[in-house]
Order: structure tokens, then sequence, then C-alpha cells
């Protein structure tokens, strides 16, 4: 029951509860929630205040609603993206590159969609692949999958110059990816670099990725260079904050 007398407002007191016992495993990932009315009658408290209470979890992404079904425990679906060796030519030739790499580590099924399009660069990825703005630049936009949950938004820009006549313009870029077809066509790919960041995602994002209120993305911009220092792609990523952790490892010299 609630205590009226604790001067804590009532729908966090049956939040703080009910997050409790998500942590402590009574209600495990999947269950479903008691309905509203079962709420209700457990706090002592009106239908608006569970309201807030479930809406409270919901923005801090402990559970996820779905209309007409009820309320359920958010599974936890962390990816543990290591940047040692997602990108290794090794893991690019057993055809575990970058995304099937995580999927290799954490054990989840992979899946994608993948539109390919062209268009003039903006200054912004000109200034990335060190191209005059308006070039042509070719477009992979994807949307990852992990056991059916799209887990993170990535668009990779190239210079088409480096990329005409190659499986690179396809949907399906055969074993090893992007990059082993720019290894074959003389690209010896030499180093990358990330940027991360963090913000709030916007709606097309937000929707994409069934982000809950108040989740916010990591994004991560990738360029890789060619051995001799020549940018070859820029790749523009959007994760959720909720699903995924980053590590990164580099020897003490």
């Amino acid at each position: 029951m609630v205590d009226r007398q604790s001067g804590v407002p009532a729908f966090r007191q049956v939040a703080a509860d009910l997050r409790e016992k998500i942590s402590a495993g009574q209600y495990a990932p999947g269950d479903q929630l008691p309905s509203e009315r079962e709420l209700v009658e457990t706090y002592g408290v009106s239908r608006p205040t569970i309201r807030d209470a479930v809406n409270m979890l919901r923005t801090e992404g402990i559970v996820t609603a779905e209309h007409g079904r009820g309320v359920f425990v958010r599974p936890p679906t962390t990816i543990h993206r290591l940047s040692r060796s997602r990108l290794s030519r090794e893991a690019r030739e057993r055809n575990q590159g970058a995304f099937l790499a995580d999927a290799s580590t954490r054990g989840f099924t992979p899946s994608s969609s993948v539109k390919v399009s062209f268009e003039a660069a903006t200054q912004r990825v000109a200034d990335y692949l060190s191209i005059d703005p308006g070039a042509e630049v070719t477009v992979r936009d994807r949307v990852m999958r992990a056991n059916g949950l799209v887990v993170q938004l990535a668009v990779s820009r190239l210079p088409r110059d480096f990329t005409r006549g190659t499986a690179i313009e396809q949907v399906d870029t055969g074993r090893g990816g992007a990059y082993a077809r720019l290894e074959e066509a003389g690209h010896m790919i030499g180093s990358f670099v990330e940027h991360v960041g963090a913000r709030m995602p916007n709606p097309i994002e937000a929707s994409a990725l069934q982000l809950g209120s108040g989740v916010p993305v990591v994004t991560v911009t990738r360029v890789a260079y060619r051995a001799d220092g020549v940018p070859l792609e820029v790749n523009d990523m959007v994760l959720p904050a909720d699903r995924y952790e980053l590590s990164y490892e580099w020897p003490a010299d």
C-alpha cells in the first residue's frame, strides 16, 4: 500500500515498488505486469496514479506498452561492441566483420535491410572524405536488427570513384562486406577513426528504433582510411543507449 504520509507522490511510490520487483526478478523480462485494475486494487490508488507510474517506467525503458495487450517488462538486449577486433581483416575473412562480429560475441541472430543510392556530397561529408562538395558519393543506408529488434541505424558514404563497378553499389556486397570489396579494388585499409557522441533521437530515429520517451542515442561517426591516409568511407551510426555497451582497448605504449 502507498504511504500517504511520506510526502512522496503516490505514483512515484508505485513506480519504485514495481521497479524493485522487476529488479528482484518477481517480474522477469518479457513478463506481463498485472492489469491496471489489479494494480489499483494492490496499491489502493486511482487509475491515473497507476498510469503515471507505468509511464515513468516506460520513460526509463524498463517496460513497454503494447496496445490491446498490456504492459510488459522489457527484455534486456545489450550488444557488446568491442572495437579492438570487430573491424580486423581476419574478421572480414571469416565473414564476421563489424555487426556480424557483434552478433558472434553476444550470440544474437543478426539481420539487416539495405538501401543503396547516390547523392552529391554535403560540405560535412566532403570534409570527412577530402573531396569537393557536390562530388558524387555512394550511400549505403542500413537498418540492423538483433533477434528481429532494430538496434542500429547506419549510413555509409563513399566516393563514387572508389565504388563504381564494384559490389559496394549492390545491396549484397558479398563475403567480407564493403571493406573487402574496397581492398579487392586496390584500396588497402590502413586505419579507422571513430567519433562518439550522445544526444536525444529525432522523431524518425525514435520511431525506427522503437525507443521509449527519454531514451537517448549514442552516435558514432567512423572514418575508414586507406593505408596512404586517403579517406575511403564515412559511416554515421545511431545506437540506442540502452541496448549497447561500447568497449575500446589499446596498448599502454
